[in-house]
């Protein structure tokens, strides 16, 4: 540990595993402690491609975070739900004395079909989450980091996806791209206040969330058994790098990075962790 984030305290969404459980350890590792939150549950849209976390997965988060030494706030909570994301943050801010870091991380993929195939529950269920959940995760934080006085800093998941188009999966490029319009808005209203806004696009990341039959799918298209292996090459292609996905720490380091003072000029920034893919 070298104390990259000792004294501060980071609210992070999707925190039960895959990229925010990396989050969570990470900003730990460094110092800070942790309120962490999750749905938890599954969504109906969602579970035809593979299931969302569950409380156990959220208490294997705490552990990892307390066995570092690090003290660790949890609830289960579901970023649509307004009212109950700001319960959950008040309370870790009560636990935990303030917020310095938000980062906004609970997203879902669903649905790999032309868009004007989509239904509107598809369409509505993946803006709900991955666009208003992270409105949601700013405005229940910000009021506090602004009243504080100390500054701080949001980061935002976003995704190659928020950078161009990717075929079949209109509505996450959409909410995705709706991301940074929010961050570079963001980032103009509460640089006044010292808080920092940015976003991380990664490219594939080796979670649940694309080791997935569904997104096999995509990848190994009019097979009718489609398998990781198949998919392989379709996964690589994306990429100038030759890998086909990057690891969770990968996007964890970005965002260590971003937290941290050593970040303290950055702010309205969309930082790819990519492996090459978006290129130009």
């Amino acid at each position: 540990m070298t104390g990259r984030m000792a004294g501060k305290v980071a609210f992070i969404t999707g925190a039960a595993r895959g990229q925010g459980r990396s989050h969570a350890v990470r900003l730990a590792e460094e110092g800070a402690d942790i309120i962490a939150v999750d749905i938890c549950e599954d969504i109906e849209t969602v579970t035809p491609c593979y299931s969302l976390a569950t409380e156990d997965d959220l208490a294997g988060t705490a552990k990892l975070v307390t066995d570092l030494g690090r003290k660790v706030v949890t609830e289960k909570v579901d970023v649509r739900d307004l009212g109950a994301l700001q319960k959950a943050f008040d309370h870790g801010r009560a636990e935990l004395g303030r917020v310095d870091t938000v980062v906004a991380n609970a997203g879902i993929a669903t649905a790999f079909t032309k868009s004007w195939e989509l239904s509107a529950q598809q369409w509505q269920e993946m803006i709900d989450v991955n666009l208003t959940g992270v409105w949601h995760t700013a405005k229940v934080a910000v009021p506090s980091m602004i009243e504080a006085g100390r500054g701080g800093s949001i980061v935002f998941t976003s995704s190659i996806g928020g950078f161009k188009g990717i075929q079949h999966v209109g509505h996450y490029v959409s909410a995705k791209h709706g991301i940074v319009g929010l961050m570079r808005t963001m980032a103009n209203e509460l640089a006044p206040h010292a808080i920092r806004v940015n976003t991380v696009h990664p490219t594939n990341v080796d979670t649940t969330m694309i080791q997935n039959p569904g997104v096999y799918s995509m990848f190994a298209p009019g097979d009718p058994e489609p398998s990781q292996e198949k998919a392989v090459p379709g996964f690589t292609s994306l990429n100038a790098l030759d890998v086909p996905w990057v690891e969770s720490k990968d996007i964890s380091n970005a965002v260590l990075f971003l937290s941290s003072d050593e970040a303290r000029y950055i702010t309205g920034a969309t930082l790819p962790v990519d492996a090459g893919a978006n290129i130009v």
